[in-house]
């Protein structure tokens, strides 16, 4: 048992901790348990799996992005604008752990992880319809349909440069969002 107290946050930020040392493939959960000073059952409470983790660390750039929505400025942005805001807050909250989300990603989609790409086809789905709730897009029938594909497109084509995009405040990754979006409603 944990000397100390352990909430998942503490658990995911030690973990990314590892991960960055070494690799997201290479750190494992018995030197996570370790590093706290717990069971590998205490660290089983909060995730039973890296995916889990890497899920946690994908909802905290959620949060960022729908506490954006709380912003006065924000609020007052026509609905594409609020798109762009959203979808690059989303990116920005993950610049710290890049090429640790890129690690994720690669091991996400290494043959034979099936479960893994279904499980982020879905998380790719979710994350689209929070950009596009706090985007207060109001589209129906065919038309959402469309918007939601092309959003997810954008996001997707723009997430790839975003990982790789060293440019100041990402404007390369903005670039191209807006470009993608420029014609989607």
């Amino acid at each position: 048992m944990a000397k100390h107290t352990l909430t998942a946050d503490s658990v995911l930020k030690q973990a990314i901790v590892l991960a960055q040392k070494s690799s997201w493939e290479s750190f494992s959960f018995v030197e996570l348990a370790l590093l706290l000073d717990c069971s590998l059952s205490d660290i089983k409470q909060f995730y039973r799996s890296k995916d889990d983790m890497a899920e946690a660390l994908f909802n905290c750039a959620d949060d960022a992005m729908l506490n954006l929505a709380l912003d006065e400025e924000y609020r007052h942005l026509a609905s594409d604008e609020k798109l762009v805001e959203s979808i690059m807050t989303w990116f920005e909250s993950l610049t710290p752990y890049r090429p640790l989300v890129r690690e994720i990603l690669a091991y996400k989609l290494e043959p034979g992880h099936f479960h893994l790409q279904a499980h982020g086809i879905t998380r790719i789905s979710r994350t689209v319809q929070w950009f596009i709730e706090a985007a207060d897009r109001k589209n129906t029938s065919c038309k959402r349909i469309t918007d939601e594909v092309a959003v997810t497109s954008a996001y997707l084509i723009s997430f790839r440069s975003f990982l790789c995009d060293d440019s100041e405040r990402h404007v390369k990754t903005r670039h191209l969002l807006e470009r993608l979006l420029r014609h989607v409603n």
